[in-house]
């Protein structure tokens, strides 16, 4: 620990050994790095303390054996993966940026869906209405194979590919049968898994439950207060209302990997557009 100026406000910077990531209860926006050592051998299971955290904007990689990037790159939850670099100075077009889970509902700040939500969402007009409450659907399996995968440009020396995947199952929840198929056919045309409400969300049914990637709502607006504070009430991710026509960035998330390739001995793209 370094020593602290006598005047003004400062924090020195600190090194703060831990056992792992469980070990941090909040985010320290400072000058402070901690650090975990771990065995080769339990590199999956830091893998899933850090996915189970819910937290997933950033992270860092830094090795030159080609598989074990591949591996983590995979397996890691986040919106932005940076390997052999820096975490810093995204850049517009080339290295788009959100994150997934407690970290952001998307889409990506200077990627290809981002203006897209600066639209204005036009109401829809096949709203009906339910006739009863029913039970909320379950949250189906998905597969987890990416949907795209799309090399962005960007700085001599890295490569950059954005993806695309499904989000977990969009609740379309009407009202009524008519509306609840209709926003189910949006989502699959964008690349979303829907699941359709059988019936009226009863009060604080949202609070608890399934872990939807969001929920299609076209109802009345106080109806749509309710259900918002309902989802606001959720401990975990953020689950997004949605109470206009949806995007892609409603339907599937962005994930966006950047690497350093002359960190492994140079850029062999290069040496094509060289001969």
């Amino acid at each position: 620990r370094l020593k602290t100026p006598t005047s003004g406000t400062f924090v020195a910077p600190a090194l703060l050994k831990v056992n792992g990531i469980s070990d941090l209860e909040r985010e320290i926006f400072g000058p402070v790095l901690h650090l975990a050592t771990f065995q080769a051998a339990d590199l999956d299971a830091v893998i899933d303390d850090i996915n189970a955290s819910g937290y997933g904007l950033t992270f860092g990689l830094h090795s030159r054996i080609d598989d074990r990037v591949q591996h983590v790159s995979d397996r890691i939850v986040a919106g932005n993966v940076y390997v052999n670099r820096n975490q810093i100075g995204a850049i517009v077009g080339s290295q788009p940026f959100g994150g997934v889970g407690l970290s952001g509902t998307g889409p990506k700040a200077g990627g290809p869906d981002y203006l897209l939500r600066f639209r204005r969402s036009r109401s829809a007009s096949e709203a009906g209405s339910w006739d009863a409450d029913a039970p909320l659907p379950a949250v189906p399996d998905q597969p987890k194979e990416l949907l795209e995968s799309k090399p962005l440009p960007g700085p001599t020396g890295e490569s950059n590919v954005l993806s695309h995947a499904s989000r977990p199952a969009i609740l379309c929840a009407g009202p009524g049968a008519d509306a609840a198929a209709a926003q189910a056919k949006l989502i699959a045309s964008l690349g979303g898994v829907p699941v359709q409400a059988r019936g009226a969300i009863p009060d604080g049914a949202l609070t608890s439950g399934p872990a939807y990637g969001g929920v299609i709502w076209w109802g009345d607006t106080a109806a749509a207060r309710t259900l918002e504070r309902d989802l606001a009430a959720r401990l975990g991710q953020i689950i997004p209302l949605i109470t206009g026509m949806p995007d892609r960035a409603h339907a599937t998330f962005e994930r966006h990997v950047c690497v350093d390739v002359t960190a492994s001995g140079g850029n062999t793209a290069l040496l094509g557009a060289a001969s």
